[in-house]
């Protein structure tokens, strides 16, 4: 389908499943062609080019960014979508797991922004959007370093964004809510009452339901798009209202 995308290259990391696929697929749907890096490639439908890439192996990285450039001859969006979670607060996680969470949900946005810098610097229309989450900017319970990773992607935005202006790159992030992803599904199922637990994820949210993939992947695509020129270095924020409105309890 034609649409605002046309004639433009987006790669999306940990796009095979979640909000991931679903970015991927709002971009191709307004036009855009879209390269999915994801260690499940396999797992990537058409019309997608699914290529397996590691982000925290730098030599990975940089064949799948050249496997894009030299198939479609430019690279102009790049989503960092790819990441993990992690439970717990600051004692029960190793050195050993905050180095591994921090260098999937980090410097791997790092690695493959470094690559693809070289042929964003030549777009007409290049972006930079990383995946954020509300744990940047509100505490909580038992997400003391997924919370430390996302904090850092947020800095880490704004810093990129500052640098690579005038080189004519935006570069924004989206910060979701809880969603209803499969890694939420995953927690869920391992809970004592998943039904409850459930309940109380969506009722921390003032719109009183978990966030959508799709939901998420419309803000990611105003983010990217040609349309939003002069937005760089935002934060949008997709949580029903998590970051900023305190609602009174229903009734009073």
């Amino acid at each position: 389908m034609s649409g605002e995308f046309d004639g433009l290259v987006a790669v999306v990391t940990g796009g095979a499943s979640g909000i991931g696929a679903a970015i991927a697929s709002e971009l191709a749907r307004s036009g855009a062609t879209v390269a999915v890096f994801d260690l499940q490639a396999d797992q990537v439908p058409e019309p997608f080019l699914g290529l397996g890439c590691d982000i925290t192996d730098d030599v990975s990285v940089r064949a799948a960014v050249h496997e894009v450039v030299d198939r479609f001859g430019r690279l102009d969006i790049v989503v960092n979508n790819a990441g993990i979670g992690a439970q717990g607060t600051i004692s029960d996680n190793t050195d050993a797991e905050w180095h591994r969470v921090f260098d999937v949900n980090v410097v791997g946005m790092v690695r493959v922004s470094r690559a693809a810098l070289p042929h964003l610097r030549v777009s007409p229309a290049a972006v930079i959007v990383n995946t954020c989450s509300i744990a940047a900017t509100a505490g909580l319970q038992q997400r003391a370093l997924y919370s430390a990773t996302k904090g850092a992607v947020l800095s880490l935005t704004q810093a990129m964004a500052a640098d690579h202006l005038r080189e004519g790159i935006r570069v924004n992030c989206v910060s979701p809510g809880t969603a209803d992803t499969p890694w939420i599904g995953r927690l869920l199922a391992q809970a004592p009452d998943p039904a409850a637990e459930r309940s109380a994820l969506e009722a921390r949210q003032p719109h009183g339901r978990m966030v959508s993939a799709d939901e998420v992947a419309g803000a990611v695509a105003y983010l990217a798009s040609p349309r939003a020129g002069s937005t760089t270095g935002v934060t949008l924020a997709v949580d029903g209202g998590m970051q900023a409105l305190r609602l009174r309890p229903p009734g009073q």
